[in-house]
Formats: structure tokens, sequence, C-alpha cells
């Protein structure tokens, strides 16, 4: 979980999972959406791929990028069980006693 939250603490990896969102993508179509250098982006696909985010294949000097939906949800589960917050929101949705005040 560590690396997952690593990844999407920066701005331009949470990006390229928007942007992998809607469909796979090459290095070079989604490196033609930011104004980086292609080794700092290829630095960003190392720490997402670290986290196993996004999976890539290679096809000669083609890198095509997918996103590993997945290990984002399987994160995401894991934090809101570590805070209960899934069993907050079940004790929150509980009936209330009619005719009582509620302050």
């Amino acid at each position: 979980m560590d690396k997952v939250f690593k990844a999407l603490s920066d701005p331009t990896r949470r990006r390229v999972l928007q942007l992998l969102r809607e469909r796979e993508m090459t290095a070079g179509e989604l490196a033609d959406c930011f104004d980086l250098s292609k080794p700092t982006l290829s630095g960003h696909f190392a720490v997402l791929r670290e986290a196993d985010l996004v999976s890539s294949d290679r096809t000669g000097t083609t890198i095509t990028y997918r996103l590993n939906v997945s290990t984002l949800e399987e994160a995401l589960l894991g934090f809101a069980e570590a805070f209960g917050i899934g069993e907050a929101k079940a004790k929150s949705s509980s009936p209330r006693k009619a005719g009582g005040s509620h302050v």
C-alpha cells in the first residue's frame, strides 16, 4: 500500500492514471500530454510500474501502458478498512428513533 500512495502523491502520476483510465496509451502518446522531458516521464512510469498501478508491453521500441485498476481498488479498500471508514458509514446509516430530537 505504501508504494501505491507514494505513486499517487505526485500530480503528474495521477494525471497519467487519469489518461490511462480512458484507454491504453504508448509512452509517446503520454509524453505528448505533458511538458516534461522523456527521462522525467520515464521516472514517473517506473514509480507507477513499481506500485503495480500500470502494466506495460514492449513491441519493438514502443511501450504501451495500461491502468491496473485492481491494485488501486485494493489499496483504497485497505486504507478504508485501516481507518474504519466502511464501518463508520454503516453505523451512521442505521435507522433513528422517530420523534427524537437530533442536534
